[in-house]
């Protein structure tokens, strides 16, 4: 009996790493060599919401040790989050992180427009300073896949 519990035992601290990170770095890696799209977005929502995750479990962590079930109850979500059958991961980027990264892009191209509008008024739009932001700023066109 004591060898089937150090067993048991054993697999419950391995199925963590493999639950959270080697499984969706393999299905990461299946799904980028794929021809369909759905499983690229089931995989970088999952990954967002994992940074999401352990950022948030970094912050709590000293609240969170004296939780003795949290292991557990970050496998089993980590678990919804990856198994296909679930796609929990799609399902709370399309229900929660989608809606704030729009929000935030769309103030922030609110205000960059308006900056490109009060610089083509200023008599001094051609200094070092603009160079740089074009320099800096990504162009629509160069972000296409290699």
């Amino acid at each position: 009996m004591g060898k089937l519990w150090t067993l048991i035992i054993q697999l419950h601290s391995i199925a963590g790493p493999v639950v959270t990170l080697l499984y969706p770095l393999y299905a990461s890696v299946v799904a980028i060599e794929s021809q369909s799209k759905l499983d690229d977005e089931q995989w970088l929502a999952y990954w967002i919401i994992y940074s999401f995750l352990t950022l948030a479990e970094m912050v709590l962590q000293p609240i969170l040790e004296w939780i003795p079930i949290w292991y557990d109850v970050k496998l089993l979500t980590v678990a919804w989050l990856v198994l296909p059958q679930f796609a929990g991961a799609a399902y709370l980027y399309e229900r929660f992180v989608r809606e704030h990264i729009r929000k935030y892009i769309t103030e922030r191209q609110y205000l960059y427009g308006n900056h490109q509008q009060q610089s083509k008024k200023s008599p001094n739009n051609g200094g070092k300073a603009k160079k740089f932001v074009e320099f800096v700023t990504p162009k629509k066109g160069d972000q296409e896949a290699y």
